[in-house]
């Protein structure tokens, strides 16, 4: 009996929402401050009215950490996304944020911060522009990721005259965009029969074989029930790319 009394406390605030996703993310949403001890990964971490706090030697992954006061990183961070008045790199701090939403931003000199967009339209840009960069990375650079199956239909790119309401630039953009809108309608719930068609889709996407992708890309699209506002604006993209 005398061990059990040395074990740490773990205390759940009035309020506090704890919950799993499908993917077994968790997410830890509390009106108070938060403290991470623990590494993993999670969905959303939110702190309502205080600040989030990640622990030295703690390693932490996230879709979203929202804080009304401060996010203090003192161990490592990536994140899709940070909302906070302050954001704060201690000593030795290691951040990768792809969308930093903040008033202030504190580093460390010993800190590493990477990423750093201010909005997802200038993200979106950004993956637009490096769009030819993106598609010659090394195969092998990221691990886990599966090779796209290639459209084996032989036909070549249409004319230039076909997309002619779009330049090359503004096209290759707003294929990024789309690349990155489908990928994330594949990170939340949806059905075996939508993801089926997603995932096709996002292969002829990454393919490169626009004639292919104008051929398909709105039957594929039919199949999802009840797609996002973004995967909306995505199919309104395509038609104005497609014509």
């Amino acid at each position: 009996m005398e061990d059990t009394k040395n074990f740490p406390t773990m205390i759940i605030p009035q309020g506090t929402e704890v919950a799993v996703n499908e993917q077994g993310q968790l997410s830890i949403r509390t009106p108070g401050n938060l403290v991470i001890q623990n590494s993993g990964v999670y969905s959303v971490i939110e702190s309502g009215s205080g600040s989030v706090r990640i622990d030295p030697e703690v390693q932490v992954e996230a879709i979203s950490v929202e804080a009304a006061d401060s996010c203090f990183v003192a161990g490592e961070l990536t994140a899709w996304r940070v909302h906070a008045d302050k954001i704060i790199l201690e000593k030795g701090a290691q951040a990768n944020i792809m969308l930093q939403e903040s008033q202030t931003l504190e580093l460390d000199r010993n800190a590493r911060l990477v990423g750093n967009f201010a909005s997802e339209k200038e993200l979106y840009l950004m993956l637009g522009r490096f769009s030819r960069q993106l598609r010659d990375l090394p195969e092998g650079l990221f691990t886990g990721t599966r090779r796209e199956s290639l459209p084996k239909n032989g036909r070549t790119l249409p004319p230039p005259s076909e997309f002619a309401d779009v330049d090359k630039q503004q096209r290759e953009e707003m294929l990024a965009l789309i690349r990155v809108i489908v990928e994330r309608e594949l990170a939340g719930k949806v059905g075996d029969t939508e993801r089926q068609a997603l995932e096709e889709l996002l292969g002829l996407v990454r393919s490169g074989n626009e004639a292919a992708l104008a051929e398909a890309y709105a039957g594929l699209l039919d199949r999802v029930q009840k797609p996002s506002s973004d995967l909306g604006k995505g199919r309104a993209m395509l038609d104005r790319i497609f014509g």
